[in-house]
């Protein structure tokens, strides 16, 4: 077989142990054909072929992100963004420039019409405090307002909202959520958890096209970051999208896509496991929620958040449901992946993975991959659980560095056993990174920061970053990225690595990512992306 492109003059970082670098790369259409040297790799090439001169660019495995919201990020690039915004003023400046630039004859719609947005965190306001409907309301007060906490754990709505959705004093919390009140008993406007289904039911859902159409839009952002494949952690109808891209031959990332829990009877009435499905689109695993974040307060936590004696966070799904939930998914082939913030919620998931583990020896079934999502604190006694259970550490990076300063206000000493890449890593556990996009930025440039600084872009807090015991090589972080993630979704055997025989999936820098400072990382170009052998991004 003769090679069809042969990459030369390029600085390979395989992750593949048994040939860790190389300078060039021989492919066959779709398919690693060969790596080795610029000579030997050009001797193998067929009649047709040619090569590339890579000017000494880097190049590793495509990075895959291990945690994304597709259908929440599609969908967001078209609604108020308010990351990062840095005081309630401007926040509400967004809202009300966002409202006078839409279409007029959609505002006039005022009852049907939903303003949209996401992003916000009181942590970067000041005095930390919650916004509030009365806020909004001077803005818009016949509109309905719904926008998103960066975490995707709270909600900030508007009066019109509140009334839409028959939310009163009366109204008694959900189950899983809280609505935040005032003095008097009356909704603030801010809702935890499950209380935003509350408004949400409400707002008019897109269409299945309308999705499809966002996603391509996000597709080539995710390749002009570098992305050649992702974890979609959404519902039914990111599915939907999905498959009509996948349909339309549209699909030009690599997708697995996990299942939430409520739709559990449903896949296993179908006889759904994980694994199905092709190289650009199969099922994950199941998704269950054990507890809130970090943000709003309420991961669910051993002890109490400093100076808040009452409050322990929120349990989304108890310990018994859990289990009854992780044993019905496995029994059928399904693993199960659990968002788990707290050090409670995670030692009850790992209570669970180890009940689990137990009925799969048992019952002589395969063992599956299951998942802890986040793992952002962990009590000191479950540190190296995840590695004696064999459950992947799920992680975002840019987690760390956005959270440090809440971290050490609302945990206090516990903040030393967040964000434990290097605990999970030297425990032996598998490390798959992800961006848990919309909530960070998709791009793994920042995350792959994160990850080997412990410190904000800002170079906040300081050279020796926060908790710097825990920093991750580059090798580690981009390892995490390709290899952990292709293992995290059963795919190593043809990702992950730069292999022969595996798919000509590729990540190239404009810089040697690997030699260089840590805070000149940003400013790399990503030079290109190749997705099964075809250029899907590239700058010369």
């Amino acid at each position: 077989m003769s090679a069809t492109l042969v990459l030369t003059n390029g600085r390979f970082y395989t992750m593949d142990p048994r040939q860790p670098r190389a300078t060039a790369v021989a492919l066959h259409n779709h398919t690693i054909l060969a790596v080795g040297s610029d000579d030997a790799m050009k001797a193998l090439l067929g009649t047709g072929g040619r090569v590339l001169d890579l000017n000494g660019r880097t190049v590793t495995p495509g990075l895959m992100d291990a945690h994304v919201h597709f259908q929440w990020y599609s969908l967001n690039l078209q609604s108020i963004n308010l990351h990062e915004v840095p005081t309630l003023a401007e926040a509400l400046q967004r809202v009300g420039t966002y409202l006078q630039q839409r279409d007029a004859k959609h505002a006039a719609q005022h009852s049907e019409q939903w303003l949209r947005g996401r992003g916000w965190t009181q942590e970067l306001w000041e005095n930390q405090r919650f916004p509030t409907a009365a806020d909004l309301d001077q803005i818009a007060p016949h509109i309905p307002i719904y926008l998103g906490h960066k975490s995707g754990h709270a909600a900030w709505v508007n009066s019109r909202a509140l009334k839409i959705a028959g939310i009163t004093a009366a109204t008694p919390d959900p189950p899983g959520g809280q609505i935040q009140r005032d003095a008097q008993g009356q909704p603030t406007g801010i809702l935890f958890e499950e209380a935003v289904n509350l408004v949400t039911a409400h707002i008019p859902q897109p269409t299945t096209a309308d999705i499809a159409a966002a996603m391509l839009q996000a597709q080539q952002k995710c390749w002009q970051a570098g992305l050649t494949g992702l974890h979609d952690f959404d519902g039914r109808s990111s599915f939907a999208a999905l498959q009509t891209l996948h349909q339309q031959g549209e699909l030009g990332l690599r997708v697995i896509k996990n299942i939430p829990v409520y739709r559990l009877e449903h896949a296993i009435g179908v006889g759904l496991r994980t694994g199905f499905g092709d190289e650009w689109l199969r099922i994950g695993g199941v998704k269950i929620f054990a507890d809130g974040a970090l943000g709003p307060r309420t991961a669910a936590m051993l002890a109490p958040y400093e100076n808040e004696p009452d409050n322990y966070g929120i349990v989304v799904t108890d310990k018994e449901e859990m289990k009854e939930k992780a044993s019905q998914a496995s029994a059928n082939g399904l693993s199960v992946t659990v968002h788990a913030i707290g050090d409670r919620a995670n030692h009850d998931v790992l209570d669970v993975y180890a009940a689990v583990r137990e009925e799969e020896r048992e019952e002589q079934r395969r063992e599956l991959r299951h998942r802890i999502e986040h793992v952002q604190v962990l009590h000191p006694d479950d540190l190296d659980r995840l590695a004696k259970l064999r459950v992947i550490a799920s992680m975002q990076p840019t987690h760390a560095t956005s959270d440090m300063t809440m971290a050490d206000r609302y945990w206090g000493d516990r903040a030393r056993y967040s964000y434990a890449w290097r605990t999970m890593l030297d425990s032996g556990a598998t490390l798959a990174f992800g961006s848990d996009a919309p909530i960070e930025t998709i791009e793994p440039l920042p995350g792959l920061y994160a990850a080997v600084s412990r410190c904000r872009p800002d170079g906040y807090p300081g050279p020796d970053g926060w908790y710097p015991e825990q920093k991750l090589s580059m090798h580690e972080a981009v390892h995490a990225f390709t290899m952990g993630t292709a293992v995290a979704g059963n795919q190593e055997t043809y990702l992950g690595s730069i292999t022969p025989g595996k798919r000509a999936d590729f990540t190239i820098f404009a810089r040697d990512i690997f030699h260089m400072p840590a805070d000149e990382l940003l400013q790399t170009e990503i030079a290109a992306t190749i997705v099964n052998g075809e250029f899907k991004h590239r700058t010369w």
